[in-house]
């Protein structure tokens, strides 16, 4: 007996990258311990069934979804790392587009806070390594060597994660908000424009 033409319909109108991506979205809103099927589906307004054409269980929808949000950080990075800047202004960019609130801080908060979860950790192992790495490859172009750079790459992305987390829990201005400006240069003049001038006297 055929499938029921609706049913069709269901398990093509949404791709495993729609799935991925409502995830994540739901993971940034609820935690990775809210990542649920039947809630999800529906977010979607679409039922369990089409998971399942996709999906083996919540699982592999994780795994699947942390490797897009992986990629896709990996990918932001590759485009700042290859920038045709100088490093200085290089890291100013870089720290400019990060302490903006956006839907990947979002998640990398509700990772944080799952960072036990077996699925998770290794990926925020993985990722915080790039990040800092990145900073730290900046900061030796600067003139740092390569101890003091990765020193001061930890102090820089410090800065970074404790501002998001201290916004998450509305206790620090947010983007649109002047106030965040003004930290943003504080961390700016503070952390990068001293390297600079050592670099460049």
């Amino acid at each position: 007996m055929s499938a029921r033409p609706e049913t069709i319909v269901e398990r093509n109108s949404l791709t495993r990258k729609d799935w991925e991506q409502a995830a994540l979205e739901l993971i940034a809103q609820k935690g990775v311990g809210g990542l649920a099927v039947e809630p999800l589906a529906r977010r979607l307004g679409i039922t369990k069934g089409s998971f399942y054409w996709h999906f083996p269980g919540r699982r592999e929808l994780l795994e699947a979804a942390l490797a897009r949000w992986e990629r896709q950080d990996e990918e932001n990075l590759g485009r700042s790392l290859t920038a045709k800047e100088p490093p200085k202004e290089r890291l100013e960019h870089f720290i400019w587009r990060t302490m903006q609130q956006t839907l990947t801080h979002r998640i990398h908060l509700a990772l944080c806070a799952a960072r036990d979860d077996a699925c998770v950790r290794p990926v925020l192992e993985r990722v915080t390594s790039r990040r800092l790495s990145f900073l730290g490859k900046a900061l030796e172009e600067l003139g740092l060597d390569s101890a003091a750079a990765a020193e001061r790459a930890t102090l820089l992305y410090s800065a970074y994660v404790g501002y998001l987390h201290l916004q998450s829990h509305q206790l620090v201005p947010e983007s649109g908000d002047d106030r965040l400006d003004g930290y943003i240069r504080h961390v700016i003049d503070n952390l990068i424009k001293p390297v600079a001038s050592t670099s460049n006297p």
